[in-house]
């Protein structure tokens, strides 16, 4: 539970209820049950300076109708606050004047006791899941916010300010495309936690990791007796969703029969659950991503094409890692750091080799592979420099940049390429280029000469 200044339990004062011939109970219970959930205890001796902050728990102590007319239109403020009535007789004129003013319960006191602290129970740890999610989202928006989190290249900044000019509208449906390891899952959570869905929750499913009637369960829900096992209903990743977002990522994976019913679901905003009938209306913004070419899929009749314009309203591509080098040092940066908050340990830093190491490298697996591998120098590392030995980085599956090697090459041909793309790595620095090839400084510039001869031949 959150702490007890964070949702008020507001009260008339409890001194009324001696005025109300109640028994003293309530007077001792009354602080207790704020204790015990975990509330502020603010009390009003006077209606008129009854007022309940936005998400408290109100309780009005009332005599007659006329202790109601205050403090209830002050409910009609524009906050949350949710109020409860407790007298000292089952009045009807009181109970009708209460409903009918806003309170959504009547207690008498002292028999209702029980059903009253129940009753503040419940809304208590309602308000406390409110807050907690407001908290969470919070924290999420600053962990994924757009600025300095992605990058600045042109690039991949105009993929960025597309996703920012359609965060305020929360029914756009968006689909990210890009390599594997882009970083499609986290501007699809930046979307979300950045924009008036952010309270609600983030549903993420990967649609190619479980077979279609396993899916099928998984998104739509299903009802008890729907298939062998299903011993209870379980609601879907749509209801589950509701409010907030629904990130379908791989989706160009889906079976046409799949492709088929999310088509459904996304046109009516209804979706049913396995076994049954009942529509059941879901209201969430859908963010798919996939690495497949999508509008080739469709040429090769695998991707339904109207499923495609319904999901394709917002396309945003985000470009690999190999085509924005110049975010490469600032992501780099930016993953030590946080490492290093995160496992409370020294934050490293590169030496000028392992940099260009990272500039050089090919990047498959795009930002995923360069975080992982600065997650493992943060964890094994001291705290100290990281040298290209303690990146570990996998040798390159393609030739060297700039290295221009014909194919096939000669081995003399590879030498050079070899003994130049180390020099360039080295930063010009012979000695160090000569001891990491293993080889003495002689031999190296004998090596680079004959390059340099043999660039200049005819």
């Amino acid at each position: 539970m959150k702490t007890p200044e964070e949702v008020p339990l507001v009260g008339s004062d409890v001194s009324s209820l001696s005025v109300l011939a109640l028994s003293d109970s309530l007077s001792q219970f009354w602080p207790a049950i704020a204790s015990e959930c975990g509330l502020g205890l603010l009390l009003a001796s006077d209606p008129d300076e009854f007022h309940c902050p936005d998400g408290a728990i109100g309780v009005i102590c009332a005599a007659g109708v006329e202790d109601l007319v205050e403090p209830l239109l002050k409910r009609h403020d524009g906050t949350a606050a949710e109020l409860a009535v407790v007298g000292a007789n089952p009045d009807h004129r009181l109970v009708v004047a209460a409903i009918l003013a806003g309170a959504v319960q009547y207690f008498v006191v002292p028999q209702d006791n029980d059903l009253l602290r129940s009753w503040v129970r419940s809304r208590a740890e309602r308000a406390h899941q409110r807050r907690s999610g407001a908290a969470f989202a919070r924290r999420e928006a600053e962990k994924y916010r757009f600025e300095g989190t992605f990058g600045r290249s042109p690039l991949l900044r105009d993929a960025i300010e597309r996703a920012a000019r359609i965060i305020p509208h929360p029914n756009v449906t968006v689909l990210i495309t890009g390599e594997t390891g882009t970083g499609k899952e986290l501007l699809a959570r930046a979307i979300h936690y950045n924009g008036p869905r952010s309270a609600g929750p983030f549903v993420d499913v990967n649609c190619v990791a479980m077979p279609d009637q396993l899916l099928e369960s998984e998104l739509f829900g299903h009802e008890k007796g729907a298939f062998t096992g299903a011993t209870s209903a379980k609601p879907g990743l749509f209801e589950v969703a509701h409010g907030g977002t629904l990130f379908l990522d791989e989706i160009g994976h889906l079976s046409l029969p799949m492709q088929g019913k999310l088509l459904r679901a996304l046109e009516q905003r209804v979706v049913r659950r396995v076994g049954g009938t009942r529509p059941i209306p879901v209201d969430v913004r859908i963010v798919s991503a996939t690495h497949v070419d999508l509008a080739a899929a469709v040429r090769r009749q695998e991707f339904r094409e109207d499923l495609l314009h319904r999901l394709n309203v917002i396309p945003i591509e985000l470009p690999p890692l190999r085509a924005r080098r110049e975010d490469l040092l600032p992501l780099a940066r930016h993953f030590l750091a946080r490492f290093a908050a995160e496992y409370g340990v020294p934050e490293p830093s590169l030496t000028r080799a392992a940099a260009r190491a990272l500039e050089l490298h090919p990047w498959a697996g795009n930002v995923r592979e360069l975080r992982n591998v600065l997650e493992r120098v943060t964890l094994l590392g001291a705290g100290g420099e990281v040298d290209i030995e303690d990146l570990g980085l996998e040798p390159a599956g393609s030739p060297l940049p700039g290295s221009g090697l014909p194919f096939p090459a000669t081995l003399e041909q590879i030498t050079r390429a070899a003994a130049g793309a180390m020099t360039e790595l080295c930063d010009g620095n012979k000695s160090e280029s000569a001891r990491r090839l293993g080889i003495s400084r002689t031999r190296l510039l004998r090596i680079l000469s004959d390059e340099a001869e043999a660039y200049h031949e005819p």
